[in-house]
């Protein structure tokens, strides 16, 4: 495949020319050497020789025709398309055992391979339930073992350990890697992970898995070069996930744009796993509905470099949470993260009150510690800040309805919320927070512009809290919504610039600095 590269601001942008993927053209259906696509068959044998001849005649198309073609776990060989005719269904073994005895496999695998592709307009269905169930029967005659299961985990579920439970798709070390149109549906872990893999390009893609938890729609884990478009994902965990698993790689020079998401936890979402971190991400022109956590959750927590990332054009409807940006520090050694340079523009969200995934059939756990509504922040560490963040052009509605009697952090006790320098990164993680609209806690260089927030019901807590936060500027940011006195709190705060702030009350009464 080639390349074009050209830069625009901090990110690469790859133009994808106009190719012939595989120049050799050799081409097999899979039913010329005896697949059968009756949706009883196991047909394993029979795609992984077909992928085999392609690939060692030096390229070509796998052709999966019209039918339900069953298989265990085959290999994508370098120089393969693997491309679905139009009603061509590739359905998972609902047998656990035909995924190993060991860790499971995912049903389609490549190691090392160049010039791989998954095209066309078929579904690729891991048929994730009907494989847990199997897996249960299996953990119970003690076939296969599992330290997670019957287990109750932080999150107060029962399940079997993600290792036991096969993922779709599993790409690793791979370039030049395109995924074209298709469908993936019901998966019983992670639907598709790629991991060290460059030069990739996923587009057109439609994800449909609420089977089981641990449901993540895509992760791309310590990649370069990639772009996301044009894409649906209706995942029960994070939609659209970045991660960075290794001290020495990150995630770079990667593109989402033009995608609708829908989650049980983040729509998109840069960590947990932050080991070497995130550089270069364009997130833009993205539509989130129902989803139980947030919009954009940007996250350092292992000691990862998390910058250069611009996010634009978001629209989130019925989402609890409009974006977290977070640097922690989960890792056991001693490098501490590094948040900075991260840019969230052109954003609108409504925020409900009911819990918004409410009804889907796996739905995100439910924090049990008694809170109002989550805000949106922006928090680091003590002598660690995030740094040079900037919020423009956003606009959230809040429910509203903050209640003493639920929960209460006062203006003069904000020592109370808890740093949880190692906790999972989420928009829950401090339990309740002293803001209704937007809490920052340890930053440094954060400029708010043309940020309007809102609420429905009245709020008895203030609508901004900004804790130990350095050169802070605020230019047509407009509250229109309160009730209670004070409005913005200021606590710790150094270099103020309030340019243009609009209260429902004087500013000199609405914003309050404590020290």
């Amino acid at each position: 495949m080639r390349y074009k590269f050209f830069r625009t601001g901090l990110f690469t942008v790859m133009l994808f020319l106009p190719i012939c993927l595989f120049a050799q053209s050799k081409v097999i259906n899979i039913i010329s050497l005896g697949a059968k696509g009756d949706g009883v068959t196991k047909n394993t044998v029979v795609i992984q020789k077909a992928i085999d001849q392609v690939s060692t005649a030096g390229g070509g198309q796998v052709i999966i025709p019209f039918g339900r073609f069953v298989t265990g776990v085959i290999v994508i060989k370098s120089n393969v398309d693997l491309h679905f005719e139009k009603g061509a269904y590739l359905l998972a073994s609902t047998q656990r055992i035909d995924y190993g005895k060991g860790p499971a496999s995912a049903l389609i695998v490549a190691d090392k391979a160049e010039h791989i592709a998954l095209t066309g307009y078929g579904i690729i269905d891991g048929r994730g339930e009907e494989v847990v169930k199997d897996l249960q029967v299996l953990l119970e005659a003690g076939i296969l073992q599992d330290k997670e299961w019957k287990t109750v985990n932080p999150w107060h579920q029962v399940r079997s350990a993600e290792i036991n439970r096969p993922m779709l798709i599993n790409f690793e070390n791979c370039n030049d890697v395109q995924v074209r149109n298709i469908e993936l549906k019901n998966g019983s872990c992670w639907v598709q992970r790629y991991e060290n893999c460059r030069n990739m390009v996923f587009d057109g893609i439609k994800v449909e898995s609420n089977t089981y938890w641990n449901n993540d729609g895509i992760d791309l884990v310590d990649c370069e070069n990639a772009v996301i478009t044009n894409s649906f994902f209706n995942a029960d965990d994070d939609g659209i996930c970045l991660k960075s698993e290794k001290r020495n790689h990150c995630c770079e020079n990667i593109t989402v744009e033009n995608c609708i998401v829908r989650s049980s936890a983040n729509a998109v979402k840069l960590g947990t796993a932050s080991w070497g971190g995130f550089k270069n991400i364009s997130i833009r022109n993205i539509k989130v509905y129902d989803t139980f956590r947030s919009a954009v959750a940007i996250e350092s927590v292992d000691g990862g470099i998390l910058e250069n990332i611009d996010v634009s054009n978001i629209k989130a409807v019925n989402t609890g949470n409009a974006f977290v940006i977070r640097l922690g520090h989960r890792n056991k050694d001693e490098v501490i993260s590094q948040v900075r340079n991260v840019s969230i523009r052109n954003m609108t969200v409504e925020v409900p009150k009911e819990k918004p995934d409410k009804g889907y059939p796996m739905e995100g756990p439910l924090v049990k510690a008694p809170h109002n509504i989550f805000p949106s922040s922006v928090t680091g560490l003590p002598d660690h800040s995030v740094q040079n963040v900037k919020l423009e052009n956003i606009e959230i509605v809040y429910p509203g309805g903050g209640d003493k009697n639920v929960a209460c952090i006062a203006i003069d006790s904000l020592a109370k919320v808890p740093e949880n320098p190692a906790g999972y990164p989420e928009f829950s993680m401090f339990g309740e927070l002293p803001a209704w609209a937007f809490y920052s806690r340890h930053v440094e260089g954060l400029q708010m512009s043309n940020v309007r927030v809102s609420y429905k019901e009245e709020d008895f807590r203030p609508a901004f809290v900004f804790d130990d936060v350095k050169q802070l500027q605020l230019d047509n940011v407009n509250v229109m919504s309160a009730k209670n006195i004070p409005v913005i709190v200021l606590n710790n705060v150094n270099g103020f610039d309030a340019r243009t702030v609009q209260l429902p009350f004087d500013n000199t009464t609405g914003i309050v600095t404590l020290k």
